[in-house]
């Protein structure tokens, strides 16, 4: 893992010196060459790549150099820290001018009074970042900063000896091991301190071996280190989050522009407060990237047989699952493959997934990983917090269930579980409607249909209803999705449904409802007005009725229950689309029958 990193960060040119890191400054004090205070100018958006103590700073006695705290530089007394601070301006000042000019403002009482008046009047707070400009010119951005810091830095670096070194875990060459290890940034909104987390850490005696202390138990040099936090920091940017996790990714080479990456379209947008009860659906656009990665994914897996060209494409991707835990990174899973495959298995997650849609006009929309996710709830009205919902009540499922996406594995049996209970609770809670009956939620189906045919090995399971299906449970759901329809068009206005009296039951015991049911259809069936519609029921309920025939089972297993909501989705769905086309077709008569 430490490798891929270090890897990434030389292929992208995001290395920085041994001793650097970029740093937000959130204001700059600014100064004349001849040290008059002129003003305060407010940033906190552009990076700098600034010299950087590391862990020495987490001290009593340390600082960081030329850019740190307000409550640093000014401290309400005068500390160790503060003292270290100027210290270190006054050093630099002997080779630049403009350090020894920031260095005498701190010095000048008045001019230090000056600035810590601007600096309130603009609310910076005691922990934002602040350093120093001269006319116009960044101090951290002097090109004497480098070979000052460079000499400097040794000061606090221990002399190495040949006992002391060890072979670096990422270059393979001899070193002196850092014992703590700077932070990396960007896990504060899955658990991390806001000063950022350690990568590597060994201050528990039960991680340590070998009377080696702290990050000596993996040995790194301070030179690839530095390499491999830029790299994690620069991935950590913009990467989502999804049930208080961080998902990270890259590969060996750069994805070229024609080459979408497929690996965003499993998430869509970043789920967010606006749209926390996670209905919407991708943009077209994100669609578009979909469609296309399919295509892509089929010239790339079959182009060994046909020879046909193929793009020069990574050969490997890698995935880290990154949170936060009491200021440490907890590496979640660390995941690399062929890329090959990796488009091959999303491939089969979209054809997976391939359910018609509630009318039945279509094929379902692509949906956010994290609308998915938030199917695995337990239902509720109103969705309150619905992320800390995720990240609370899911954390051990989002990586299965990734891992299962990526790899092509079967799916957690919870999966399954919650999504029927899911499923259960909207059947019995929904309000119905007049004009359609209750269906499953399609979302929850798209679940059972992926669990049914990973785990299950259901290779008759369609995109929509499959007469042809052998399983005896699948049509029994959909019968009860024909009584349910049936009612519907004899009491539109029915306050209790049929499914919200016997969905839940018959999902689980059928042999014992159905044929309550049948004897409740007869009713529904004589108060239809229209023979012709009560006929097209009758013949409808004895082809479905064939083919469940006399094995159908008393008490249904997981699996069973799965396929017979799948049964009755599908059905349900077929059902509306005929009732859409009979109206669509009775709107055409009448218009025409108005023209004559």
């Amino acid at each position: 893992m430490l490798k891929a990193l270090y890897d990434y960060a030389q292929r992208m040119n995001l290395s920085l010196p041994a001793g650097y890191a970029k740093k937000t400054i959130k204001a700059f004090l600014c100064l004349t060459r001849d040290g008059r205070f002129t003003g305060v100018r407010i940033d906190g958006e552009n990076l700098f790549c600034c010299p950087d103590i590391g862990s020495l700073a987490n001290g009593t006695d340390k600082s960081n150099l030329l850019t740190e705290k307000l409550s640093v530089v000014f401290p309400p007394k005068p500390t160790l820290k503060s003292q270290f601070f100027r210290e270190g301006l006054k050093d630099l000042g002997t080779l630049e001018p403009l350090a020894k000019t920031c260095w005498s403002a701190l010095e000048d009482p008045g001019c230090y009074a000056e600035m810590v008046t601007a600096l309130e009047q603009h609310k910076i707070k005691p922990a934002d970042r602040i350093s120093f400009m001269v006319d116009n010119t960044y101090l951290v951005e002097c090109p004497t900063v480098v070979k000052w810091w460079e000499t400097y830095r040794r000061q606090f670096q221990k002399p190495a000896k040949s006992d002391d070194l060890s072979l670096c875990l990422i270059t393979g060459q001899p070193t002196l091991p850092m014992a703590t290890v700077p932070k990396s940034t960007g896990l504060s909104a899955v658990g991390g301190h806001p000063s950022g987390d350690v990568l590597i850490c060994f201050d528990k005696p039960a991680f340590c071996s070998y009377g080696l202390k702290k990050s000596t138990n993996a040995p790194v040099s301070e030179e690839a280190f530095a390499q491999v936090r830029i790299a994690l920091d620069t991935l950590l940017k913009g990467a989502p989050v999804l049930a208080g996790v961080k998902f990270v990714h890259w590969y060996d080479k750069t994805l070229p522009q024609s080459e979408p990456d497929p690996l965003p379209s499993i998430f869509g947008s970043m789920l967010s407060e606006e749209d926390e009860d996670g209905e919407e659906e991708i943009p077209d656009f994100e669609t578009e990237i979909i469609q296309q990665a399919r295509r892509d994914a089929d010239v790339l897996v079959r182009s060994a047989q046909s020879g046909q060209a193929v793009t020069d494409l990574p050969n490997r991707y890698y995935i880290l699952l990154l949170s936060g835990v009491n200021g440490r990174v907890m590496v979640r899973q660390y995941t690399q493959g062929s890329y090959e495959q990796l488009k091959a298995h999303l491939d089969q997650w979209y054809a997976d997934l391939r359910l018609v849609n509630r009318n039945g006009t279509a094929e379902l929309k692509p949906y956010k990983l994290s609308a998915r996710m938030i199917r695995l709830l337990k239902r509720q009205k109103t969705n309150q917090k619905i992320l800390d919902r995720l990240r609370d009540e899911l954390p051990n499922l989002t990586t299965p269930v990734f891992q299962a996406i990526v790899h092509g594995t079967p799916l957690p049996d919870s999966v399954a579980v919650r999504a029927l209970q899911y499923i259960r609770s909207q059947m019995l809670t929904e309000e119905p409607d007049s004009n359609i009956p209750i269906v499953p939620d399609p979302i929850c189906c798209q679940w059972l249909k992926v669990w049914l045919i990973r785990n299950h090995k259901e290779a008759s399971l369609m995109q929509e209803y499959n007469p042809k299906h052998p399983d005896p449970v699948y049509h029994a759901g959909a019968m009860v999705a024909i009584y349910a329809a049936l009612q519907q068009q004899a009491y539109p206005d029915v306050n209790v449904t049929v499914v919200q009296r016997f969905f839940a039951s018959a999902q689980q015991t059928p042999a014992l409802v159905l044929g309550r049911l049948a004897r409740i259809s007869t009713h529904h069936l004589a108060k239809l007005e229209n023979p012709a519609t009560a006929k097209a029921y009758e013949i409808r309920l004895a082809d479905v009725s064939t083919r469940i025939g006399d094995n159908l089972p008393t008490v249904l297993s997981l699996p069973e229950q799965s396929l017979f909501a799948l049964g009755y989705y599908q059905m349900s769905a077929a059902l509306n689309r005929e009732r859409r086309e009979r109206y669509e077709k009775n709107i055409a008569v009448k218009d025409k029958n108005e023209e004559e």
